[in-house]
Order: C-alpha cells, then sequence, then structure tokens
C-alpha cells in the first residue's frame, strides 16, 4: 500500500490516505482525479521519501521535499533531518521528563 499527503494552499497537510500498490506509480495524479482535485504528495510510512510520514497538519517544505510536523514549543528548532529539536537535550538518566516552555528545560514527572 502507498500513502499519500493532500496539501492545501499553504503547504499544510489536510489528510493522508493509503492507496493500492497499483496506483503507487501514478499516485499524485490518481488521487486528484479519485478525489476531485487537491494537490498531493507521496508520503513514506517508515520514512524513506520526505524525512517523514506526514500527518495531517503537518507541512511539506516543497525546496526541501519534507515533510514536518508542527512546532511543539517556540524554542525548539528544525534540525537537517526535519525533526524538531529542543535547546538542550533530553535527559539520559532513564527518569521522565517534560518540557516546560516557560523555564526552557526539561522538568522530572
Amino acid at each position: 500500500m502507498a500513502h499519500f499527503a493532500e496539501l492545501d494552499e499553504n503547504n499544510i497537510v489536510t489528510r493522508v490516505v493509503v492507496v493500492a500498490d497499483e496506483h503507487e506509480a501514478d499516485g499524485e495524479n490518481w488521487c486528484a482525479d479519485f478525489f476531485g482535485g487537491g494537490n498531493w504528495k507521496q508520503t513514506s510510512y517508515n520514512a524513506n521519501i520526505r524525512y517523514n510520514y506526514a500527518g495531517v497538519e503537518f507541512t511539506y517544505d516543497p525546496v526541501a521535499d519534507a515533510f514536518y510536523a508542527p512546532q511543539p514549543f517556540p524554542s525548539w528548532s528544525l534540525d537537517s533531518n526535519y525533526k524538531w529539536q529542543a535547546p538542550t537535550p533530553y535527559p539520559s538518566d532513564g527518569s521522565r521528563y517534560t518540557w516546560d516552555e516557560a523555564q526552557i528545560n526539561w522538568v522530572a514527572v
């Protein structure tokens, strides 16, 4: 099965659909025909193409040919693999933490 993401006019994903393998080669056009229009891009469940599997509200960057998730916090930045990174790495001591944007730091839970 192949997966395709529909994009709005701002390159935001509005839905992701599964298409039979027989339509994968021309899937973007097939989706536009089947669903009555739209701008479609293939996405890969195992992230083999376009860096990340697209989800609703993800952004598609046409220059980088990449999907990425909505920014989780204002202080986080997008890395070269189009994944959001906190300003400080997640602690590796085995405890559980949550991000505190006001403190710009991880807080134990």
